[in-house]
């Protein structure tokens, strides 16, 4: 790389393929579904994973890399260590899963309440694990592919658990890991800094294939917001996690 090219880090990557190095599928609002019976994914167990980070506001992050272009010369200088500002997110996002059989049967998968579901049995979808503190490992939902002729619809969704909404301020992300071809990438991206909850993506079975739909509706409310937005007709109470 250049020099220059060093000074406009942003020049580099207007020429970067990205998927075909990393092999994966970014769905986007222009290219918003996949199927994963044409991909050959239909066997073992879908891994869906969310991760993030906690990071800085928007704000302090751009005027420090405007900073920096208008004074090359601050790229040589190392920035001071701040103990602790009011910038930094103290968050808990949550991944759960609104599902509903063929044969009628309805339900959610998510930390609140230990609804953990089982990968085996209906509804053959299993939480593993809460991360409460945005460890690199994130939080993963397994969807038993094997038994997807008893799936009829899946909802993911992410929420921010008893916390102060900041979904602008962190690096949110949902991976689908399926038993065979790329894994698929949705960023939670859109600006809107006051949302608790967003429903990221739907999986639907129509006519015997399987569809991933990308989503990204951010609302103010939670579950039940969803619920209504995507028509599931549940019942939902307030839910506690456990202090362990």
């Amino acid at each position: 790389m250049a020099f220059w090219d060093s000074l406009w880090p942003r020049r580099e990557a207007q020429f970067e393929s990205g998927n075909a190095s990393t092999n994966s599928i970014v769905l986007s609002r222009r290219h918003a579904t996949v199927s994963l019976t044409k991909q050959g994914a239909l066997t073992g167990n879908l891994r869906v994973n969310l991760s993030w980070r906690m990071r800085t506001s928007d704000i302090e992050g751009r005027s420090r890399q405007s900073g920096r272009l208008l004074r090359p010369m601050k790229l040589f200088k190392p920035d001071v260590v701040q103990a602790h500002t009011q910038g930094v997110v103290n968050v808990d996002l949550d991944l759960g899963c609104m599902y509903e059989l063929k044969d009628g049967t309805k339900g959610v998968v998510q930390p609140l309440g230990n609804l953990i579901g089982d990968l085996n049995g209906p509804p053959y979808i299993r939480l593993s694990g809460d991360d409460r503190f945005g460890a690199p490992s994130g939080e993963t939902v397994y969807v038993n592919l094997d038994q997807r002729d008893q799936i009829k619809r899946l909802l993911f969704f992410v929420y921010i658990y008893d916390q102060t909404p900041a979904f602008d301020r962190t690096h949110a992300k949902v991976t689908l890991y399926p038993g065979n071809g790329p894994r698929i990438e949705i960023e939670l991206d859109e600006h809107a800094p006051q949302a608790r909850s967003c429903a990221v993506f739907t999986v639907e079975n129509i006519k015997d294939e399987l569809i991933v739909r990308r989503e990204v509706k951010f609302v103010y409310g939670f579950q039940s917001e969803l619920d209504r937005l995507y028509g599931w007709g549940m019942q939902w109470g307030r839910g506690y996690k456990s202090r362990t």
